[in-house]
């Protein structure tokens, strides 16, 4: 028998099970397939594995069955619309949940978190630190300023004032910054230092959930408010009462779930969907948004009031193109947290890497470093990373003929290549075969991820959104 981890991968569709198999091989995983709960007890002594990755819906039984079948850690994956059914997955046992589309680092990141856990017996990782040393790659091993970030630049030390002066109060906060600037972090960063620090941070997408089911997810809903509600739910901002409630893209909400959260912030107190009667909670609200706001509120888009309300206390987080001699510091930091990780000898950056790194405009920020150096890192063959394995372009002319061949490749690429498929690739190849017959909703829909998610992958890939022909 290997000495590698072993892992049992269950999923229903072949691609995704394939190319899960074949990312986490690349890991030095040893890992097995199964198509369903009963496939997988039938063929497998489930206790045989360190780590257990099944989807939560499959063919015959949900793959939280697994978690009764055995005492191995189990990893959940759900589409966006399952989100509520992911956190139920949560209360039954399962050690974590990923939403999908994932991305790669996600993945492995969550594996060798759930392993090396478990293998430190009796040294439970605190409850925070998934986030703080996980999530975007920010962690200041000396002596941070603000919990699980780094940064000299002067944006980022007057950003790191304004955090612990924010922390320590109850005002909500309004955090706005690009994509992958770490919003999410900075929200912990106030949780953590704030006097609610013991209580729950809930975290929601409000761009990752469905309208029709956002009000219900949020404020819960009673038995029979609508189809499909069979039993009455308790909502998110209900399950953060005493803690901090944190609502990233709020510029995304619908009009009716923004008069809902504004008399929660009135009033305190909250009404579920179908319910006469309120209930009082004390819930600390912190909001994020890569949009204009203002913006949004003269287009009719956002409530006016509820602006005023959740603009008390704003931090800008800025990108990190404008963040100078961070940038290195950063790239550095992931490069060594990475080698640990993936537990490969340590690496270095050449000089014409850190060039390119510090010419680069780092669109997708911090999660765009953190992706360019653990592809580097798995790559290299070397102790050095050249700029050809970071796979970043400083001269935007050289990018035409890559997105040419990544469109050839997507619409010449039979089905005989699926197994050679990364999650990525599955992406890319789902878009370009489907954007003439589909509209962005339906495309969004099928990938089981919001409009906006699908736009941001198709910036980040080279997939421009093809234009409608009118006769």
């Amino acid at each position: 028998m290997s000495n590698a981890n072993q892992i049992l991968v269950v999923e229903d569709e072949p691609v995704i099970r394939t190319a899960l198999r074949r990312l986490l091989e690349r890991h030095d995983y040893q890992v097995a397939e199964a198509e369903s709960v009963k496939d997988s007890l039938d063929r497998y002594d489930m206790d045989e594995f360190d780590v257990i990755i099944s989807d939560l819906r499959l063919p015959g039984a949900p793959g939280t069955e697994l978690i009764k079948a055995t005492s191995t850690p189990v990893l959940i994956m759900t589409s966006y619309s399952s989100l509520r059914s992911a956190v139920d997955s949560m209360k039954m046992g399962a050690v974590d949940y990923i939403a999908k589309p994932f991305e790669h680092s996600e993945i492995i990141e969550s594996v060798a978190r759930i392993i090396r856990e478990r293998q430190i017996a009796g040294e439970p990782e605190p409850a925070s630190a998934k986030t703080i040393h996980d999530d975007i790659a920010m962690v200041d091993e000396v002596e941070p300023v603000v919990p699980g970030m780094i940064g000299n630049c002067a944006p980022m030390q007057e950003l790191f004032r304004r955090i612990k002066k924010v922390a320590m109060t109850d005002s909500t906060v309004l955090i706005n910054g690009e994509s992958g600037t770490g919003k999410e972090l900075v929200a912990q960063a106030i949780h953590k230092l704030s006097s609610r620090q013991y209580a729950e941070m809930i975290s929601v997408n409000c761009a990752a959930i469905p309208e029709n089911l956002i009000e219900s997810e949020l404020f819960g809903h009673e038995k029979g408010a609508f189809t499909g509600a069979t039993s009455t739910r308790t909502g998110l901002v209900e399950a953060a009462d005493g803690g901090t409630l944190f609502l990233d893209e709020i510029g995304e909400l619908p009009l009716e779930a923004q008069a809902r959260l504004l008399r929660v912030l009135q009033e305190n107190e909250i009404r579920k969907v179908g319910s006469v009667q309120s209930r009082k909670v004390d819930v600390r609200l912190v909001a994020a948004t890569h949009r204009d706001l203002k913006q949004l509120v003269s287009e009719g888009d956002f409530r006016e009031d509820l602006f005023y309300r959740i603009n008390v206390m704003a931090l800008i987080i800025p990108p990190l193109r404008d963040r100078g001699e961070d940038i290195m510091k950063l790239a550095e930091s992931i490069l060594q947290r990475t080698c640990t990780r993936l537990k490969t000898p340590r690496l270095q950056f050449s000089s014409d890497a850190i060039d390119a790194i510090q010419q680069y405009s780092w669109p997708g920020n911090v999660r765009e470093l953190e992706n360019a150096v653990e592809r580097a890192v798995v790559l290299a063959e070397s102790e050095l990373i050249t700029t050809d394995l970071l796979a970043i372009e400083t001269d935007s002319s050289e990018s035409e003929p890559d997105q040419e061949r990544t469109q050839q490749y997507g619409q010449d690429a039979g089905m005989e290549a699926t197994e050679e498929l990364s999650l990525e690739d599955y992406f890319q190849r789902f878009v370009l075969e489907h954007q003439d017959s589909m509209t962005e909703t339906q495309l969004a829909k099928k990938l089981g991820i919001s409009r906006k998610c699908l736009w941001e992958r198709r910036q980040r890939f080279g997939l421009p959104r093809k234009k409608k022909q009118t006769s």
